[in-house]
């Protein structure tokens, strides 16, 4: 198997374990909250972190995985400016309408795509721009209902999408500057964003509910549920940087749409959660742009492999060329006669 072969292998595997991951514990969190009344969602996150931590520290030890050590001030802003993202997009849910967040998670694409093209010099062809604009119109009509706006819930919903996009870029591109694994990445910054959030938890989600996650009566049903919540998120913060990673923030984002789409339809049939004409409708339509940016994208990627490896191949004529290829000098080419002139020469030399 080739290395391109494997490479993509490794995406699907990674796509895959991230959605299957990501709908499960959707699911279990949805019977914790909505069920058992369990509400308090930033320090659940906390505890999904310093599970996912423990998990791989044990991994580590196990040598699945190498540790890799690098810049300790980049570990820890990200850690922290990730764990501050979950908070303010918790934050927002609470004091906006559900429609107003699924308005705030759909501008994370055209936000994360702006800053790319104008910090990172990032091209997005006019066929990516245009199935990633049916993509969020059909999740727009699945998802999105009452619009009532704020301005806390407005400028909480700001801040949410600048942090979140900041963050899910610098996942990718710490990854590639510093040539570590996902693996590495997460294990490094768990810590900082699980302390961020054991932090300031506790506090927003007695803002948000006027309830204390420390006098909340944990029976032991609640208890199995928090239990299986923390090993899902295991697989679901391990395939979030993995597929971050492997192909990028814009491609994680549709990725995340893909599984609001998923977790309606599980709803629906599993939960019996109300469904319309309107959802089935947005859902197809969003399916149809994710379909069009994964064919795009194949596309443009099959392209560029093409034409890196055209160029490759000249150069190497160029290279094997001895009409072309003179070592120190400026090669002049005269009926098949190559004569060198040193590059430091100066005039009065050549004269003389």
């Amino acid at each position: 198997m080739s290395e391109s072969e494997r490479f993509h292998l490794g995406t699907i595997g990674a796509l895959s374990l991230s959605v299957v991951s990501s709908v499960s514990i959707v699911i279990c969190n949805k019977a914790l909250i909505s069920t058992l009344g369990f509400t308090f969602a930033t320090t659940l996150t906390s505890w999904h972190l310093l599970v996912t931590f423990c998990s791989l520290h044990v991994a580590l030890w196990m040598k699945f995985f190498e540790h890799k050590p690098f810049d300790a001030r980049a570990v820890m802003g990200f850690g922290i400016l990730n764990g501050t993202s979950i908070g303010l997009l918790n934050l927002s849910l609470g004091f906006n309408s559900v429609g107003f967040y699924q308005m705030t998670k759909l501008a994370i694409i055209p936000c994360t795509v702006l800053l790319e093209t104008l910090f990172f010099r990032k091209q997005f062809s006019r066929s990516i721009q245009l199935s990633l604009s049916v993509l969020l119109l059909g999740v727009g009509i699945a998802t999105v209902t009452d619009l009532q706006l704020n301005g806390l819930g407005s400028v909480l919903s700001l801040l949410a999408i600048i942090t979140t996009c900041i963050a899910q870029i610098m996942t990718n591109t710490i990854q590639k500057r510093y040539k570590v694994s996902s693996t590495q990445l997460l294990y490094q910054s768990c810590p900082y964003q699980a302390m961020t959030l054991f932090i300031a938890g506790p506090f927003l989600d007695g803002l948000l509910t006027n309830q204390n996650v420390f006098a909340f009566k944990y029976t032991p049903q609640v208890l199995v549920f928090i239990v299986l919540s923390c090993l899902i998120s295991v697989s679901v913060n391990f395939s979030t940087f993995l597929v971050i990673g492997k192909t990028s923030p814009v491609t994680y984002q549709v990725l995340g749409h893909l599984k609001t789409c998923l977790v309606l339809a599980f709803g629906y049939v599993l939960l019996h959660d109300p469904f319309n004409w309107r959802n089935i409708l947005g859902i197809l339509i969003a399916i149809v742009g994710m379909i069009l940016y994964s064919y795009f994208c194949s596309f443009e990627g099959q392209q560029k492999s093409s034409e890196a490896a055209a160029q490759l191949s000249q150069e190497k004529e160029k290279e094997s060329d001895p009409l072309i290829s003179v070592e120190n000098g400026t090669g002049i080419v005269n009926d098949g006669v190559v004569s060198t002139v040193p590059v430091w020469s100066s005039n009065k030399d050549l004269h003389a």
